[in-house]
């Protein structure tokens, strides 16, 4: 079995993981303050995004088949595409939270 994820795109994984960690604490603790941020139709497409991404890299090479020996690179390709989107919407939720508690 082909590995599907790993050098430099590793580093996209790691950006979607540590953004959904910051994000739901942040979330965690304006709800203990009364105080709620609404999901952005930007961050329902980035998730939606992302788990065809993650759906396609984790069929691996039966995926890859399916997809017409293109699978990986799509799924890599999404992957990229949502951790981009995952730094756009984790910074204006930060900063929509930030200045909630201001």
């Amino acid at each position: 079995m082909a590995q599907t994820i790993k050098d430099i795109h590793v580093v996209a994984a790691i950006i979607i993981i540590t953004r959904e960690i910051l994000i739901s604490g942040l979330r965690e603790f304006l709800a203990k303050a009364q105080i709620y941020i609404p999901v952005t139709n930007l961050s329902k497409g980035k998730t939606i995004i992302q788990m065809i991404a993650i759906s396609i890299l984790l069929a691996g090479n039966s995926g890859d088949k399916f997809l017409f020996n293109y699978g990986i690179q799509l799924g890599i390709y999404l992957l990229w595409m949502a951790a981009i989107l995952t730094l756009w919407t984790g910074y204006a939720y930060l900063r929509r939270g930030i200045n909630l508690i201001d």
